[in-house]
């Protein structure tokens, strides 16, 4: 433990480096080393898209016969996320790039390959400039006329930018912020006069329901009882009172008044009944009618509607039983 962390090591007086044995280990030996994906690719076996980024535990091994200015050239294997096929590509000293070599397709090479186009058309001007002096000529005047063009472009660019260079930006800033502000203000006025609304209506609904409830409530008011044959005239009662007097008149003529004294109310005797004999002397015996004035009572309580012929026949009766004892 104490030498864990001694840079120099003993080596005895006797040690021969010589002697050491050299292992003898293959040129094309392959290492596993961790790395992240240099471009997108797609799998030719699943059609898996893998991502540039995505971390490969992948085997390193030289490439034999393949040096680009005394730059070896290595090769990277690994294996697709989702069949596990497995994809090669290698590096490419040349272009400071990867080449994909088995197993999948490089996805968005589009800038590759427009660079790889412009040093096409660069290297083919070059060539025929060098057999052909006319061509020379011809492609330095559309150079010229290409940087007028240019120019011109460029100029027209600087005279729109003066122009808007007059615009007051921090104005057009503050304009949009006030009216930003008033619209605010404006949604929000709506937004009270709409709360203001709606609850005058909830203040009116609950008015209403509270007069419904109260008429409910309340007792209903006394209706007048409807005659059955109502007079026509309001008047009219004023001339039946006279018209009755006089009926009544005429029944007290021909039948007698109903009145509490009538005229042969001194006529009549009392019978004496088995209640008159069983009631002793010393105490007052209930008499169906008593005598005022030296004058017989009635010999029973009259109904307001008994009249003087029927108490004309209570006499005749009494009369007849008497005559009989």
């Amino acid at each position: 433990m104490s030498e864990r962390k001694v840079l120099n090591k003993y080596y005895p007086p006797d040690f021969d480096p010589s002697k050491i044995p050299k292992l003898k280990l293959p040129k094309d030996r392959q290492y596993v080393v961790r790395l992240m994906a240099p471009f997108n690719m797609r799998c030719k076996t699943c059609g898996e898209y893998i991502y540039k980024g995505k971390k490969f535990n992948a085997r390193k091994e030289t490439v034999q016969n393949e040096v680009y200015l005394g730059l070896p050239i290595f090769r990277f294997y690994i294996k697709c996320t989702r069949c596990l096929a497995e994809i090669t590509f290698k590096t490419d000293p040349e272009n400071t790039d990867y080449t994909m070599e088995h197993g999948a397709t490089r996805n968005f090479q589009a800038e590759k390959l427009l660079e790889e186009e412009e040093k096409r058309v660069q290297k083919e001007r070059e060539d025929e400039e060098l057999n052909n002096p006319m061509k020379v000529l011809e492609n330095r005047t559309k150079d010229s006329k290409l940087e007028m063009e240019v120019l011109e472009n460029l100029q027209e660019l600087k005279d729109l930018n003066q122009r808007q260079a007059h615009v007051d930006f921090e104005a057009m800033l503050r304009q949009h912020r006030l009216s930003e502000e008033e619209r605010l203000k404006q949604e929000q006025e709506e937004d009270e006069r709409e709360t203001a609304a709606l609850v005058e209506e909830a203040r009116k609904r609950r008015l209403l329901e509270d007069s419904d409830s109260e008429e409910d409530a309340a007792p209903a008011p006394p209706q007048l009882a409807v005659l059955p044959n109502p007079s026509p005239n309001p008047t009219a009662i004023l001339d039946e009172g006279p018209k009755a007097k006089r009926k009544m008149e005429s029944w007290e003529r021909s039948v007698g008044t109903l009145g509490s004294k009538p005229q042969l109310s001194g006529l009549v005797v009392v019978k004496k009944t088995a209640l008159d004999r069983s009631t002793p002397q010393g105490q007052p015996a209930p008499t169906l009618g008593t005598v005022k004035n030296g004058k017989a009572a009635d010999p029973a309580p009259r109904t307001p509607g008994s009249s003087s012929l029927s108490q004309l026949g209570a006499y005749s009766d009494s009369e007849d039983s008497s005559s009989s004892n």
